[in-house]
């Protein structure tokens, strides 16, 4: 199955020479191919399952980092921020991952079908971890990347194979902690809606305290539950979703420091631009143009 998987994302990614990242045209599915290990990136990923089929990469989470390889996946519950490096990789031997969005009215709808609801792991659901990817879910990987060959049915096959694809990792290892992402009332799920208001509000300042409210959850509780789905503390979270589109701004929209700083919700530029080395490496005028320039 593995070799059918290789062969169908490299005879797909050959049509697109040069892009690390292969848009399918559907919207819930894109391809990264490295030919070669590349520095670390950093991205707003999830909900996602991604899926090496070829190739090593690893991703870090705040201070939690996870390897995963060919035979592995990378599930990310709720999306967070993350620096992810390719490992492995060569030209004869490209690094080949299926991204794919993870719908969890969808998976709530599978959870739905289930006669007996899996059990959560521990006293904190975990919002990222790494799973085997071998058997059924192999197998529906491998379907979804010969739909590629026919696009015409992907928008009539896809979404039934991805309700697959939650079926099986309902009913596997880690089934419990996906299920309380989904479950109405649980704590995850309250969490996971505080972590949607602050995404929407993250240029502006927020009280922990006014989240944990929203969870109605105590606020170490909430403290506990958040830094377990995002290995991020809350303001962790939030200083990273201002630094990602500070960066993207001044990369696309050609935005000066002073402007983007401002634009996310930074008062003092000087703050901005020491946060943002501290991140990325680099002070913002310098990585930018690295960017820019490749």
């Amino acid at each position: 199955m593995t070799t059918e998987l290789v062969d169908a994302l490299i005879r797909y990614t050959d049509t697109h020479p040069g892009a690390d990242i292969v848009d399918t045209g559907m919207g819930h599915f894109m391809i990264l191919r490295s030919d070669q290990p590349n520095p670390p990136r950093h991205r707003l990923l999830g909900p996602a399952l991604c899926i090496v089929a070829q190739g090593a990469k690893w991703a870090s989470f705040g201070d939690r980092r996870l390897a995963y390889r060919a035979g592995e996946a990378l599930v990310v519950g709720v999306a967070t921020p993350s620096v992810g490096r390719v490992v492995e990789a060569s030209p004869g031997k490209p690094c080949l991952v299926l991204v794919l969005e993870l719908d969890l009215a969808i998976m709530r709808s599978v959870a739905e079908t289930l006669d007996i609801a899996p059990e959560a792991s521990g006293t904190s659901t975990r919002g990222v971890f790494v799973t085997d990817f071998q058997g059924p879910l192999a197998d529906c990987a491998l379907r979804i990347a010969r739909l590629l060959d026919t696009p015409r049915a992907m928008p009539t096959l896809f979404p039934m194979i991805m309700r697959e694809v939650w079926y099986w990792l309902l009913t596997g290892p880690h089934g419990g902690d996906i299920m309380q992402m989904c479950r109405v009332e649980t704590p995850s799920y309250r969490v996971i809606g505080a972590i949607h208001s602050l995404r929407e509000r993250f240029r502006q300042t927020i009280r922990i305290e006014t989240l944990a409210e929203t969870a109605r959850m105590s606020l170490s509780a909430f403290h506990r539950q958040f830094k377990a789905l995002t290995s991020l503390t809350p303001l962790q979270y939030q200083k990273q979703l201002r630094l990602l589109e500070a960066r993207r701004l001044m990369i696309s929209a050609a935005m000066n420091v002073e402007a983007a700083a401002f634009a996310v919700g930074y008062e003092s530029p000087s703050q901005f631009s020491r946060e943002y080395a501290r991140m990325f490496g680099a002070p913002p005028k310098r990585d930018t143009r690295l960017a820019v320039t490749g």
